[in-house]
C-alpha cells in the first residue's frame, strides 16, 4: 500500500456549509438516547450534535493524506471537542478541515485533523481534533503534529459518579442516519468481519455521545461543556451496556472512563464544564 502523503499537511479543504434544522438535532439525540430535554425538544443541540455539519470536510481531510485504500482500516483513535458556543436551530455553520500530522508503526498509524466550523458572521463555534487510526497499516513514517495535549487528571480513588448505559440492538442504524455516518462497519456484518472486527461496531461518536450526556446528568450541575475529549480504546458491540465512571479533577474539570463489564472501551476521558 501507498505510504501516506505530507504533502497534504496543513492544507485546508473547501468549505462545507450546512444549515441546523430542529428535526436534525432531535433526531441525533433520540438516536444517542440523550435524556436531556432541551436536546430532545431542540432547543439546543447536543454537544457531540457538533461532528454532524463537519463530516463532509472530514473526509476528504483524511483521504488527502491516506490512501483510499486504508479507508476499510480506518477506526475513531480520539476525538477532542472545544467549544465556543452551543449549536442552535437556524444556524448556518461553514466548516472547514485540515490534516495536522501522521504517525506510522506496522501496528496502525494515526492521523490528525483540526476543524473548525464557524457561524455566518466568521465566528467560531466549535473546533475539533479527529484522530483515525488505520489498523495493521503503516504510514511509511511520521510528521507534522499532533492534537493537543489535555489536562492530566487523576482517576485514583472513588469517582463521584457512575453513569450505566445500554447500546439497542438497532443504535448503529437510528445513529447512521441522524449523524449522516454511513461507514458500512457500523451497518453490515459482513463488511465488518472483513475489516476484522467481530461484527458491527457502534460508532465511537455514539458512544461518546452517551458519555457526555452522562457528564452533563451527573455532574455538571446546570452547566455546558467547554470541551470534551477522549481516546476511543475497544470497540462497543451493539446490545452492550455501558459504565461511565466520572472523577472530579476540582475547577469544572471531570476525568472519566467508559468500561463494558471489565473492559475499558473509552480512556482519559476529560470533560471541562462552565
Amino acid at each position: 500500500m501507498d505510504p501516506f502523503d505530507a504533502n497534504g499537511l496543513g492544507v485546508w479543504t473547501d468549505e462545507e456549509t450546512f444549515t441546523v434544522e430542529r428535526d436534525r438535532m432531535i433526531a441525533y439525540a433520540e438516536a444517542t438516547n440523550d435524556p436531556i430535554a432541551a436536546h430532545r425538544n431542540g432547543a439546543v443541540a447536543p454537544p457531540v450534535f457538533a461532528i454532524v455539519p463537519v463530516f463532509n470536510a472530514l473526509l476528504p481531510a483524511v483521504l488527502s493524506v491516506a490512501p483510499v485504500a486504508a479507508a476499510m482500516r480506518i477506526v475513531h483513535g480520539e476525538q477532542d471537542f472545544l467549544f465556543h458556543r452551543p449549536i442552535h436551530a437556524g444556524d448556518v455553520l461553514r466548516s472547514r478541515a485540515r490534516p495536522l500530522g501522521f504517525a506510522g508503526k506496522p501496528s496502525g498509524s494515526t492521523l490528525t485533523v483540526h476543524i473548525e466550523t464557524r457561524d455566518d458572521g466568521g465566528a467560531l463555534v466549535n473546533e475539533q481534533w479527529v484522530t483515525s487510526f488505520f489498523r495493521k497499516i503503516d504510514a511509511g513514517g511520521s510528521a507534522g503534529d499532533a492534537a493537543p495535549e489535555r489536562p492530566p487528571l487523576s482517576i485514583d480513588g472513588a469517582p463521584v459518579a457512575k453513569v450505566p448505559a445500554h447500546v439497542d440492538a438497532d443504535q448503529t442504524f437510528r445513529y447512521s442516519p441522524a449523524a449522516g455516518d454511513p461507514m458500512p462497519i457500523h451497518l453490515d456484518d459482513d463488511i465488518a468481519r472483513l475489516a476484522g472486527l467481530p461484527g458491527i461496531i457502534a460508532h465511537g461518536l455514539c458512544v461518546l455521545a452517551f458519555t457526555s450526556w452522562a457528564v452533563l446528568t451527573s455532574v455538571a450541575d446546570g452547566r455546558t461543556l467547554r470541551r470534551l475529549a477522549v481516546r476511543f480504546a475497544k470497540p462497543v458491540l451493539p446490545g452492550q451496556d455501558l459504565l461511565t465512571s466520572i472523577w472530579d479533577g476540582g475547577d469544572g474539570h471531570f476525568a472519566y472512563e467508559t468500561t463494558v463489564a471489565d473492559t475499558v472501551v473509552i480512556k482519559n476521558g476529560f470533560a471541562e464544564t462552565v
